[in-house]
C-alpha cells in the first residue's frame, strides 16, 4: 500500500474509485493483507460540460501498483456503468474476469472489438460459483435488475463478510424468470455481514419499484391500440423489455426489424443465451420493412438516451438510410433518461414530433420501471444483511445521505455508517470501522484514442472556445534587434465577426504592438515572456470592450 495508509494486519481495506457520489464508474476495491478483489469496472458518460470527452474512467493508478495482488475481478452485471471499462481496466491490469453469462457475452464483444480478447482470462460463473483464494473467498446471491444475470457479491475476509450489492431491486415477478434469492442472502445475514455497500440510485424514492410485468400490461395494451408502425427505444441490454415488445408484436401480427448495432448484438446474445424467444419467420431485413402494410411492423431501436449517431437520432433528423418517419409512425420510448441526457432525449423526442410522429415517452404512460430499489427495498435489503458497518454506494451524494439515514432507521448506529468519497479508504475490523488515508482516484478522461491526456487545463480551454471563441495574434519578431518585422495581425474565430469590427481589431493591434515593444526591452526578454504580456494585455482589452474572455492563441515566427 501507499505510504499514507494506515492499516492493521486484522483490517479488511474498502475503497472505490469510482461510484461514489456519482451514477456510473462503479469500481470497488476489497483487500486483506496481499489480495485485492475488484467488484465492477465501469464507465460515466460525460456530463454537457465536458466538452468533447467520450468516457471518464477511474484513476488506475493504485491498482497498477499493486496489480500481483489483484486476485480477481468480478463483474455483478453486464451494464455500462459496470463494465463500460473493462478494455481500459484490462490494459491497466491484466487479471482474471469473472462474470455470468450475459456479461461474459457482453465482454467478449467489447473486447474482440478492441483487440483483447485472446489475451483475456474470462470465466463464466452463476449463483452457485465459489471463488476461494489464499485468504479471501467470493460468493454470490442473484438479485433483479434490468437486466438478466444479475448478482450480489459477498467476500469473506478474515476480518469479516464484506457484501457489494450490484444493483438491485426486489422483483418478485420478473420477466426473466430470475427471482431474488431472499434466502440465499437470509442466510449470509444470518452468518454475520462485517460491511455492506448497498446500491442508492433510487435512495430519494419512498416506494418499491414496479415490476417488469406492470410494464409488460402497458405494452400489450399500446401495441392493442396502436394501427401505424411502431418504433419501440430501450436499452439494448434490458432483454425482459425486447422480450415484451417482440412478443406483443408477435401476438400481433408484427414483423420485426432490428436497427442498432447494440441493439443487433443484443438479440443475437439473448437468444442464443435463451432469454428471448423470438421465430426466426417474425424477423426482417432492414429493406423489407417498406414493402410491408404499417401495421405488420415493429422497429427495435437503439437510442433511447438521445445518443447522436443513433438510430433513433438518426431517423428523427432524417439522415437514416433505411428509415424515415412516415405519417402515423408512433415511437415509443420505454426508458428514463439517465442523468446528463435529458437534453438530448428531449431533443430527439422534439424532432420526432416535428416529422410527424406520435411520441410515448416519461412516467405517466407506465412504460418504463426502474431496475434499481426505492427506499422499501434498501430497507429490506439492509435488514436482510442486518450488517455491523454500512457504506452507501452508486449514487450522487444526496442519495447516499438518504441511504445512510434509512440505515439509522433500521438501527445502525451513525458511528457505524460511512458516506465516502472515491479514494477514501475504510478500514474494517471485528470491532471497528475507521478512514484510514485516501489513494489516488480522479476521473481520467477519455478523448478519441487518448487517455488521460485531457485534463482541466484542456477542459477550460475548450469551455472559452464554446463560450467567447478565439482570436489568434499572429507577429514576426526580431528579438536580437528589439524590432516587429511582420504584424501584429489579429485572427477571431468565433468571437467577433472581422467585417464588422474594424476599429475593434485595429484597436486591438495596437495594444499588440506596445505589448510586444514592451516585453522585448525586458533584460531577460524571451518568447515566454513576450506570449503572456500579449496574452495579459489583449484580454484585459477584449474584456473592457466586448465583455467576452476569447482564447488567445499567439503565434509568433521568431528571428
Amino acid at each position: 500500500m501507499t505510504t499514507d495508509l494506515t492499516i492493521r494486519p486484522d483490517e479488511t481495506a474498502v475503497y472505490a474509485l469510482g461510484g461514489l457520489g456519482e451514477i456510473g464508474k462503479n469500481t470497488y476495491g476489497i483487500e486483506y493483507g496481499d489480495e485485492i478483489i475488484v467488484v465492477d469496472a465501469g464507465v460515466k458518460f460525460p456530463e454537457d460540460d465536458l466538452l468533447g470527452i467520450d468516457y471518464v474512467i477511474p484513476d488506475y493508478t493504485y491498482l497498477k501498483e499493486n496489480k500481483d495482488k489483484i486476485k480477481a475481478l468480478v463483474i455483478t452485471h453486464g451494464h455500462e456503468d459496470h463494465i463500460g471499462a473493462i478494455h481500459f481496466f484490462l490494459n491497466a491490469v491484466n487479471v482474471p474476469v469473472y462474470a455470468g453469462p450475459l456479461a461474459i457475452a457482453l465482454i467478449k464483444n467489447k473486447l474482440d472489438e478492441h483487440g483483447l480478447l485472446n489475451s483475456a482470462e474470462l470465466h463464466e460463473i452463476n449463483e452457485d460459483t465459489v471463488l476461494k483464494f489464499d485468504k479471501m473467498s467470493v460468493e454470490f446471491f442473484r438479485t433483479t435488475h434490468s437486466i438478466p444475470d444479475t448478482f450480489g457479491v459477498a467476500v469473506h475476509t478474515p476480518s469479516g463478510t464484506i457484501v457489494e450489492t450490484g444493483d438491485f431491486k426486489f422483483d418478485l415477478t420478473p420477466t426473466t424468470k430470475q427471482p431474488p434469492n431472499l434466502q440465499k442472502m437470509a442466510r449470509i445475514g444470518s452468518e454475520g455481514v462485517l460491511l455492506l455497500m448497498s446500491d442508492s440510485t433510487n435512495a430519494e424514492r419512498p416506494e418499491f419499484s414496479k415490476s417488469e410485468r406492470w410494464v409488460g400490461k402497458t405494452i400489450d395494451k399500446l401495441f392493442n391500440e396502436i394501427d401505424g408502425r411502431i418504433i419501440f427505444a430501450t436499452f439494448a441490454s434490458n432483454m425482459s423489455r425486447i422480450q415484451m415488445a417482440t412478443k406483443a408484436a408477435i401476438e400481433h401480427g408484427r414483423k420485426i426489424a432490428i436497427f442498432g448495432r447494440s441493439m443487433e448484438s443484443a438479440v443475437t446474445n439473448g437468444l442464443a443465451l435463451g432469454y428471448l424467444d423470438i421465430p426466426e419467420d417474425m424477423l426482417v431485413d432492414a429493406h423489407e420493412i417498406n414493402r410491408l402494410p404499417p401495421e405488420e411492423v415493429l422497429i427495435m431501436s437503439t437510442g433511447s438516451q438521445g445518443e447522436p449517431m443513433a438510430a433513433l437520432a438518426r431517423i428523427a433528423n432524417g439522415t437514416h438510410r433505411q428509415i424515415s418517419i412516415q405519417p402515423n409512425d408512433t415511437v415509443i420510448f420505454s426508458s428514463s433518461p439517465i442523468p446528463g441526457n435529458t437534453q438530448s432525449v428531449n431533443r430527439v423526442i422534439n424532432e420526432l414530433e416535428e416529422a410527424g410522429a406520435n411520441v410515448i415517452h416519461g412516467k405517466i404512460n407506465n412504460i418504463h420501471a426502474s431496475g434499481h430499489g426505492g427506499q422499501e427495498e434498501q430497507k429490506l435489503m439492509l435488514s436482510l444483511m442486518k450488517p455491523k458497518f454500512f457504506m452507501p454506494i452508486h449514487g450522487e451524494y444526496r442519495m447516499l445521505k438518504v441511504h445512510e439515514g434509512l440505515g439509522h432507521d433500521i438501527g445502525i448506529p451513525e458511528e457505524n455508517t460511512f458516506v465516502l468519497d472515491n479514494g477514501d479508504v475504510l478500514a474494517v475490523s471485528p470491532d471497528e470501522a475507521r478512514v484510514a488515508g485516501h489513494i489516488p482516484a480522479q476521473d481520467t478522461y477519455v478523448d478519441g484514442n487518448g487517455i488521460g491526456d485531457v485534463g482541466t487545463a484542456v477542459l477550460r480551454d475548450r469551455q472559452m472556445l464554446s463560450e467567447d471563441g478565439l482570436v489568434v495574434v499572429v507577429a514576426t519578431i526580431d528579438l536580437k534587434n528589439k524590432e516587429i518585422t511582420a504584424g501584429p495581425d489579429i485572427l477571431s474565430r468565433g468571437f467577433i465577426y472581422m467585417r464588422e469590427s474594424e476599429d475593434l481589431i485595429n484597436e486591438g493591434r495596437k495594444v499588440i504592438f506596445h505589448a510586444i515593444l514592451s516585453a522585448m526591452h525586458e533584460p531577460t526578454a524571451n518568447e515566454h515572456i513576450i506570449r503572456n504580456a500579449v496574452v495579459s494585455q489583449l484580454q484585459r482589452f477584449l474584456f473592457e470592450q466586448t465583455k467576452r474572455r476569447p482564447l488567445i492563441l499567439p503565434m509568433f515566427i521568431m528571428i
